[in-house]
């Protein structure tokens, strides 16, 4: 480690304090936080599970079985169907999600760099492919959309060609991290079977709406409401992996190992007690936000790096930019190793932890590191082969209901493949935070990494330097020639 490496080190190190000290905190007592949150959550757990129950059963063997239909509107009536015509595809649907994200799961330690090569080159593809397949079906709609979708990634992907190296550096060393952890990935596992037993419930209820006879627009409405709950539950029990994973490896980074004398006993059941009790209502509350305003930031990042001189689509994505990264210092998913350290709420440890890298320069690395995008992207390969086989098996017996199961097993197949992806951006978030914490963590635990990030985050704060110089001598300039043009 060189001179000015070090200089940084010590800067940085002062801000945190003793390294374990910050790690017996994960062990400490603990107050209830965002607790509303918790209660919004777990009553809309209630309400949708009495909703999805009832649903699913009024058609279950029987057509009408609750008598709900005389209280419906029958708006573009189309024949009614029973649940179990439809339930059965939901279950193939999870069986073959659960297949996939258990394969990532096998095949994190030995071809996960193959695997995220193979996301973000083959999704452009598969995506047009499905545009193609639905145009031919006379599926207008989804036409467009899929070939829209296939179209911003690939210019996404144009626009970050170059911090791809990097991004798969970062996530080799949080596949290592991880796969000397094999309680993590026990934990992946047991909360996809949780997920399997709620989806259960889920697809039994969305069975029954596409069932239902109240109409092609009543059951699209359901399933959209339906799946915006699904989405917070799915977001929901992925960030709570999250901070569990957080956790160990926080604690790892700051001991020097899982084998250390210094490591505490049980850390994995601390940090799962911490996870599903007095943290658990600052998950709910990020849950709603996070995953869409990061999505957004990629985007408009993404955008504004390739809109060149035009100064009306500049001055556009620049107020966007700043308006998002407002957003981003109060929902960001740095946020999650915070709570499963230090026990914030979900705003204060947002903030604390984009004030952290700001102060230490960390969050020009972050805003380099496509690492959360490539992990996304093999999130959405997977919903799309889940939607993909659905579909095919809806269109055998049922082809009037293709477009509702398959874009509602998507769904069910990002999140199931999410929650294995999930260990992999826990670690990435944790080795962020500890090398802005005290950078000297990091290179106790892999000297050559650290040197990899030093150099890159030298360049990178170089380059908005070389930027800031550059816009503060065209303004200057631009001062000069109106003051010319005015005399």
């Amino acid at each position: 480690m060189n001179h000015t490496q070090q200089e940084q080190s010590a800067g940085r190190s002062h801000i945190s304090g003793n390294p374990i000290s910050m790690g017996s905190t994960l062990g400490s007592s603990r107050h209830w936080r965002d607790v509303f949150w918790l209660g919004i959550f777990v009553l809309h757990m209630i309400l949708v599970g009495f909703a999805l129950g009832v649903l699913g059963l009024n058609r279950f063997r029987k057509k009408d079985r609750l008598n709900i239909d005389q209280y419906t509107i029958k708006f573009l009536e189309n024949q009614a169907g029973l649940t179990e015509d439809y339930w059965p595809l939901y279950a193939v649907a999870g069986a073959i999600s659960t297949v996939i994200g258990w394969v990532w799961l096998l095949f994190l330690g030995s071809r996960s760099n193959q695997m995220m090569k193979v996301s973000v080159h083959i999704l452009t593809t598969y995506l047009a492919v499905l545009s193609v397949l639905c145009f031919w079906g006379k599926l207008v709609f989804w036409g467009v959309a899929f070939a829209i979708a296939s179209g911003l990634q690939f210019l996404y992907i144009i626009s970050v060609i170059d911090r791809l190296p990097f991004t798969m550096l970062v996530l080799q060393r949080a596949v290592k991290m991880v796969w000397k952890l094999p309680e993590v990935m026990r934990v992946a596992c047991a909360f996809m079977l949780v997920m399997l037993l709620w989806l259960a419930l889920w697809s039994f209820g969305a069975a029954g709406v596409v069932a239902s006879g109240i109409g092609d627009g009543g059951r699209w409405w359901l399933l959209g409401v339906f799946s915006v709950s699904l989405f917070w539950t799915g977001a929901v029990l992925c960030n709570t992996v999250h901070v569990i994973v957080s956790g160990m490896v926080f604690l790892v980074l700051i001991h020097g190992g899982r084998d250390a004398a210094s490591m505490p006993r049980n850390p994995l059941l601390q940090s799962l007690r911490h996870a599903v009790t007095t943290s658990f209502g600052s998950i709910c509350y990020g849950s709603l936000f996070t995953a869409a305003i990061r999505t957004l930031r990629w985007e408009i990042r993404g955008f504004r790096s390739k809109i060149g001189n035009n100064e009306c689509l500049l001055c556009c994505a620049d107020f966007l930019f700043h308006l998002v990264e407002t957003l981003v210092r109060f929902f960001n998913k740095y946020a999650y190793v915070q709570i499963a350290v230090y026990g914030k709420n979900f705003n204060h440890s947002a903030r604390d932890a984009w004030e952290l890298f700001q102060s230490t320069g960390v969050e020009a690395l972050i805003a380099y590191d496509c690492s959360g995008a490539v992990l996304l992207m093999g999130t959405l390969l997977g919903g799309l082969i889940t939607g993909t086989c659905a579909v095919v098996l809806t269109r055998i017996k049922h082809p009037d209901r293709e477009m509702m199961i398959g874009s509602t097993a998507i769904l069910m197949g990002m999140i199931l493949v999410g929650l294995a992806m999930v260990v992999v951006e826990s670690a990435v978030t944790s080795i962020y935070i500890c090398y802005a914490e005290d950078p000297l963590l990091i290179h106790r635990w892999d000297p050559e990494f650290f040197n990899q990030m030093s150099e890159t985050l030298h360049r990178r704060l170089q380059h908005r330097s070389a930027r800031a110089r550059e816009g503060l001598s065209q303004n200057r300039l631009s001062d000069h020639i109106q003051e010319t043009i005015s005399i």
